[in-house]
C-alpha cells in the first residue's frame, strides 16, 4: 500500500479507539484496497508465560465460512485404505518413506502436515527438527495425528486453522479474506476468539485476554473491545 493509502487508513481507524468487533471489520471495509485479495487476520495479547509448558495456548478452530486461503495439505500414510482416503479429501502430496526422505531434505512446500499413528511411529515423528520451527509437526492435540486422514484433510481444506501462542505470549489467525461479507467475517471471528478463549490453561489466574486487534495484509490494526470479546468464551 502507498504511503497516501496507508496515511488514509490510519485517518479511517477512528483514532485507535477500541471498537466492537462488528465496527472493526467495518472499518477494514472502509480502508483503500490493495490490488489482492487480502487476508483479515486477528492479533491477541495473552496474559501467561509460554514459557512454562502448563501455560502453552494451542489448538484449533473450524471456520463456518472457510479461511478463503488455498491450503496445500500433505498426508503421511502408508499405502492402504487410510492413503486413498486422504488422496479423496483432497490431500496434494501422500506417502510414506520417500516423502518423509523429501522432508528431512529440507522440502516444506505445504501449509499443513496430516499423519496416521503409524506414520508417526515410522519415521514421521524425527521430522521434528524440520517442522517444528515452521509449526508444521502433526499432533494429536492439533487434530493432525489420527486414523482419519479423510476427515482431518476435508477439515484442513475446508477451513479449520490451527493457533499457538508464541514465544512473548502474542497469538494471531486469519479469519478470513477482505473480500467476504461482513457477516460471514464476523462469524469466523467470533468461531475464532471463541476458541482461544477456550483454551486457556487452568493455570493462567489474572487477566487472559490483553489486547486484541483486526487487520487486513496492508492495512494498520484496529483495536477491539476486549471486554465484548471475554463474553463470547
Amino acid at each position: 500500500m502507498s504511503s497516501k493509502r496507508y496515511k488514509q487508513a490510519l485517518e479511517a481507524r477512528n483514532d485507535g479507539e477500541a471498537v466492537s468487533l462488528r465496527d472493526g471489520i467495518n472499518a477494514l471495509g472502509k480502508f483503500p484496497r490493495a490490488k489482492f485479495d487480502e487476508s483479515v487476520d486477528i492479533a491477541l495479547r495473552l496474559g501467561l508465560d509460554p514459557k512454562h509448558s502448563d501455560q502453552m495456548v494451542r489448538g484449533t478452530v473450524a471456520l463456518p465460512n472457510g479461511s478463503g486461503k488455498t491450503v496445500r495439505v500433505v498426508a503421511f500414510a502408508p499405502d492402504g485404505p487410510m492413503a486413498d482416503a486422504a488422496k479423496e479429501a483432497g490431500a496434494d502430496y501422500v506417502g510414506m518413506k520417500e516423502l518423509i526422505e523429501k522432508v528431512e531434505g529440507g522440502w516444506t512446500d505445504f501449509d499443513v502436515a496430516v499423519a496416521s499413528p503409524e506414520a508417526m511411529k515410522a519415521g514421521v515423528a524425527k521430522l521434528g527438527r524440520v517442522l517444528g520451527p515452521r509449526n508444521l509437526m502433526p499432533t494429536p492435540k492439533a487434530g493432525t495425528v489420527t486414523d482419519d486422514l479423510g476427515k482431518a484433510v476435508t477439515e484442513v481444506k475446508a477451513g479449520r486453522v490451527e493457533f499457538k501462542v508464541d514465544k512473548s505470549a502474542n497469538l494471531s489467525l486469519q479469519v478470513g479474506k477482505a473480500s467476504f461479507d461482513p457477516d460471514k467475517l464476523q462469524e469466523n471471528a467470533e468461531a475464532a476468539l471463541s476458541a482461544v478463549l477456550k483454551a486457556k490453561p487452568d493455570s493462567v489466574k489474572g487477566a487472559y485476554l490483553l489486547s486484541a486487534s483486526i487487520s487486513a495484509t496492508m492495512s494498520p490494526s484496529v483495536k477491539l473491545d476486549v471486554k465484548e470479546i471475554l463474553k463470547l468464551g
